[in-house]
């Protein structure tokens, strides 16, 4: 065989580039082009994923009670709990392949490519779930190039820097469901009234299918196209095997939802008043049960209407227990409606008690020893440094039990124990039971125990939660556990025996027969009327006026509060709960069996000598024509005091004989009080 000959004469082999050349240079080549591809990513500036949230106020349960608009006044919650069903719905729709790729589908975009070359127009999208959050981040267009190309960098940064879950969080946050909602919670409240982790399959296909088109698949505005699009997703999903062939039957043949449903706005003057305390938090986890909420709110709404113009009405329920508060009501309203004021929280306005603190000057005479529900105390004209108090219906009732002067409200009596207390005393007791009193000026004075003191509703609440629960409670509160507990108020008995008397009232005509103590009170010049009561668990308390402080001509506490009050512990939803035995100490003995410093009160122990003051004429059961009667009287000490029906007609009479003007024809009780409280009575007729 010959050998062919290089031109020189030399022999030589073949050169090839091997294949193991070739394929470092396709390494290197592609390890340069992922460097690129990293670097390029890695240097991606994204969009600000911390946009504005809602401020929400969530009950004991979580439930909301209230949301705040965004600056631009769109509803943007966070999504919280969602259903796991939705999410698999949403996936399947939208990105079937989101746990797989990495910001951007190429085999979903090749398609959506082909097809559109093929048919001539678009068939399929090929953007993933990431790239629609890289658009609604930066409001970005999906048809230009650039714009496809800025999503697919963004897309592909999001993922590598955030995560999948963080990036689904995102979409179900900014993901736009209609008018001013974005976001599958603010969706799912506004179209449905709950929240997302309690979608049925009807209405999570509904809120899949909505930002595909959030104008043109607007239920209440286009129902047809809104149930075409939504019975697409739920097919698609029964396809997929994520609903049975019968569940997906009864979600097609639901209505989609008719009209937006209105935020929820309970306990709006609370909500403004955190807010305002707290600008930077965006929730509030609070005490209060949405439900009662809801309830206490529509009676207010309904005593309000039935009550007059411009009338307002506030109500607060808590457990004295635990100090939580329960229920919440600072207008009917919380705009003008008809003059009411209704965004003036009434539940923090100052205004005066009434009589709602003598259950607590009692309970300070008790435990003073300068009482006992069975000592007598005498109810008779008086005269205090020139304070010359007058009972509510003008009349005066002579000597009585303690218990009696209570429950009837009695001020001469309430004045004389201020007096003997010492009213700084009874101020001092105020502020320890957690309440924040207000003098209209200087030292507290004898009006103090009639209401001569700015108080609020929530102070009396606290005040009542206090004897309710043994004379020390814990301070209310809207947030966080068991409030700080309470200084000591009054004794555990002093507590028990003013509970006790209370709870003798009988309730107010047509109101649920429930055993409560409670007291209302009428603030001077029918301003304001009250009523708050209690349980062995719960604190009611209730205010009914006008929010301006103008009068209302014909207001009490016992008309037009005290009925809301035992209304508001029926709405309670739940049996009222027994108030608690007497500690083992109580002195529970009639007043005969008292020892004698504690038979009357000490102020009127005058020392009684001689027999007891005798009307000697008229006689009892005496019958009259009209004219001057003249009264004669027998024993006694002067000076004495004579009433008619109960009011004073002469006071400072010393004589035994007096001449008086007829009480007018009818039946009349005539009454002598003696210097030491003694007294006697008759009842005569005038024809």
């Amino acid at each position: 065989m010959r050998r062919r000959r290089a031109g020189n004469g030399a022999e030589r082999a073949p050169r090839r580039p091997t294949a193991l050349l070739w394929l470092g240079l396709v390494l290197a080549l592609g390890a340069g082009l992922r460097d690129g591809f990293d670097d390029w990513v890695d240097a991606t500036v994204l969009p600000d994923t911390l946009a504005e949230i809602s401020v929400e106020m969530r009950d004991r349960d979580g439930a909301l009670l209230r949301a705040f608009p965004v600056a631009d006044g769109l509803w943007r919650l966070q999504p919280g709990a969602v259903d796991p069903a939705f999410v698999d719905m949403l996936l399947a729709y939208e990105d079937r392949r989101f746990d797989r790729h990495s910001g951007v589908d190429l085999r979903a975009m090749a398609r959506a490519v082909g097809q559109a070359l093929w048919y001539g127009r678009a068939v399929s999208g090929g953007s993933t779930l990431t790239m629609q959050v890289a658009r609604l981040l930066e409001d970005g267009t999906t048809g230009q190039v650039a714009g496809k190309l800025r999503q697919m960098r963004v897309a592909w940064a999001l993922e590598r820097r955030l995560g999948k879950a963080r990036v689904l969080e995102l979409y179900l946050t900014h993901a736009p469901y209609g008018g001013n909602l974005e976001g599958v919670r603010a969706a799912a409240q506004a179209w449905f009234g709950k929240p997302p982790a309690r979608l049925d399959p009807a209405e999570a296909a509904m809120l899949v299918a909505l930002p595909q088109s959030p104008v043109a698949h607007r239920p209440d505005r286009h129902p047809v196209r809104a149930r075409a699009a939504r019975d697409k997703v739920l097919r698609l999903a029964e396809a997929a095997g994520l609903l049975q062939a019968e569940d997906a039957a009864r979600a097609l043949a639901r209505p989609v939802p008719g009209r937006m449903l209105p935020f929820p706005l309970q306990a709006a003057h609370l909500g403004d008043a955190l807010r305002a305390a707290a600008p930077d938090r965006l929730r509030f986890d609070l005490t209060l049960d949405r439900d009662l909420q809801i309830r206490l709110e529509t009676l207010a709404r309904q005593v309000a209407q039935e009550a007059g113009d411009k009338l307002s009405v506030a109500i607060l329920a808590a457990d004295h227990r635990t100090g939580e508060i329960l229920g919440r009501v600072g207008s009917p309203g919380y705009a003008d409606m008809d003059g009411r004021q209704g965004y003036v929280d009434m539940v923090t306005a100052l205004r005066s008690p009434g009589s709602t603190l003598k259950p607590l000057i009692y309970a300070l005479a008790f435990d003073r020893g300068l009482g006992h529900p069975e000592t007598v105390i005498r109810d008779a004209p008086a005269t205090f440094r020139g304070y010359a108090p007058q009972n509510f219906d003008g009349t005066f009732r002579g000597d009585l039990r303690m218990r009696e002067a209570l429950q009837m409200s009695l001020n001469v009596p309430v004045v004389k124990l201020t007096e003997a207390l010492g009213p700084a005393h009874v101020m001092a007791a105020l502020q320890r039971a957690g309440a924040d009193p207000v003098l209209p000026g200087g030292a507290p004075g004898l009006a103090l125990a009639l209401g001569g003191v700015g108080l609020r509703l929530q102070d009396l609440v606290q005040l009542y939660a206090g004897l309710a629960r043994g004379g020390a409670a814990p301070a209310l509160h809207v947030e966080g556990g068991a409030g700080a507990p309470g200084l000591a108020l009054v004794s555990e008995v002093a507590a028990w025996q003013v509970g006790h008397i209370l709870s003798g009232l009988a309730p107010p005509p047509g109101a649920p027969a429930h055993r409560l103590a409670y007291k209302t009170g009428t603030s001077y010049g029918y301003r304001d009327a009250w009523a708050v009561g209690f349980d062995g668990r719960h604190v009611v308390g209730v205010w009914v006026g006008r929010a301006d402080g103008t009068p209302v001509p014909g207001l009490s506490g016992a008309a037009s509060a005290a009925p809301v009050l035992f209304a508001a512990f029926g709405r309670l939803g739940r049996a009222p709960v027994p108030l608690p035995p007497p500690p083992p100490s109580t002195l529970i003995l009639g007043n005969a069996d008292l020892p004698e410093p504690l038979r009357r009160f000490g102020p009127d122990r005058l020392r009684a000598e001689g027999p007891a003051p005798r009307l000697a004429f008229p006689p009892d059961g005496a019958i009259f024509g009209e004219g001057p009667l003249v009264l004669k009287l027998d024993g006694g000490i002067a000076p004495f005091t004579l009433l008619a029906n109960g009011a004073p007609v002469v006071t400072g009479l010393r004589g035994r004989v007096v001449d008086l003007a007829g009480p007018g024809p009818g039946f009349s009780t005539l009454t002598v009080i003696d210097a030491t409280g003694r007294s006697d009575r008759v009842t005569i007729r005038v024809k």
